[in-house]
C-alpha cells in the first residue's frame, strides 16, 4: 500500500472514530451539552485538528444521522425481493426491531435525541427507496393500496406509512428505554411484543383480514366456569 493510500485510510479510520464517539456523547448528554472539544478529547485529537473533518457541530451530527439512516435502509435491501407489500411491511417491521436492538446508541440519537432543525438540502438519497427506509416503507404502502389489499377509505399512503412505523416505533423505543426487567411491568420479549404488534397493525388495515385463533390465555379464560350470581 503506497502512502496516499495509508493516509487515506488512516483518515477514513479517525473520521469513523470521531462520528462513533459523537454519537454516544450526543446520546449520553444531549445535543447542546456536547461540544466539540469535548468530542476531540473522547478521541484523544487535539480540538484543533478535529475541524479538518468537520467544519463545525452541526455538520457533525448531520454526518452522524446521515450514516445511520443509510445503515437503516441498507438493513432492507433484500425486501425489494418480496412481491408481496404486506408481507414486504411485516419483513421491514421486524427489520426495523432489529436494527433497534442491535444498535440502540444509533436509535436513540435517529429517533428519540432532540437534535437541531438544519437548513442544509436535503441528502441526494431522500425519496430513493434503496438508501431512504421512509421512501420505502411509503412505496410498499401504496403498492399495497394500488392492489386493493388495505381498507378502501385508507388512500393516503404516508398516512398509513407513518401509523405503522409509530406502532413499530413504539416496541423498539420501550425496549431500548427499559431494557432491564422490571418488577412492576414483565415485558415480553422483542419477537414476542412486536410480531403481535406488527399483527395487530395489519389486521387493522387489510381490507380482508385473516381469521386469528385466540391465544391460549384467550382460551383459559373462555373455559373456565362462570361464577353464579347470588339472589337477592
Amino acid at each position: 500500500m503506497g502512502s496516499i493510500e495509508r493516509r487515506e485510510r488512516e483518515r477514513g479510520d479517525k473520521r469513523r472514530q470521531i462520528l462513533d464517539a459523537a454519537r454516544e456523547l450526543f446520546v449520553e448528554e444531549g445535543y447542546d451539552a456536547v461540544t466539540m472539544r469535548k468530542v476531540a478529547d473522547k478521541v484523544e485529537y487535539t480540538p484543533t485538528a478535529i475541524y479538518l473533518h468537520f467544519k463545525d457541530k452541526e455538520e457533525l451530527v448531520r454526518e452522524v444521522v446521515s450514516q445511520d439512516f443509510l445503515s437503516l435502509a441498507k438493513h432492507f435491501a433484500s425486501i425489494v425481493e418480496i412481491d408481496d407489500p404486506i408481507e414486504a411491511l411485516r419483513a421491514m417491521g421486524k427489520g426495523y426491531l432489529d436494527f433497534a436492538l442491535k444498535n440502540p446508541n444509533h436509535y436513540r440519537l435517529m429517533f428519540m435525541t432532540k437534535l437541531p432543525r438544519t437548513s442544509e438540502q436535503l441528502p441526494e438519497h431522500h425519496g430513493n427507496p434503496s438508501l431512504d427506509a421512509y421512501a420505502m416503507l411509503c412505496l410498499l404502502v401504496h403498492k399495497a393500496i394500488e392492489r386493493g389489499l388495505l381498507r378502501p377509505d385508507l388512500t393516503d399512503a404516508e398516512l398509513v406509512a407513518q401509523v405503522v412505523w409509530a406502532g413499530v416505533h413504539g416496541v423498539a423505543a420501550l425496549r431500548i428505554s427499559c431494557p432491564e426487567a422490571d418488577a412492576w411491568i414483565q415485558l415480553r420479549p422483542v419477537p414476542v411484543l412486536g410480531a403481535e404488534m406488527i399483527d395487530d397493525l395489519m389486521a387493522g388495515l387489510l381490507r380482508n383480514p385473516p381469521k386469528r385463533l385466540p391465544s391460549k390465555a384467550s382460551k383459559s379464560a373462555a373455559q373456565r366456569p362462570k361464577r353464579r350470581r347470588m339472589s337477592s
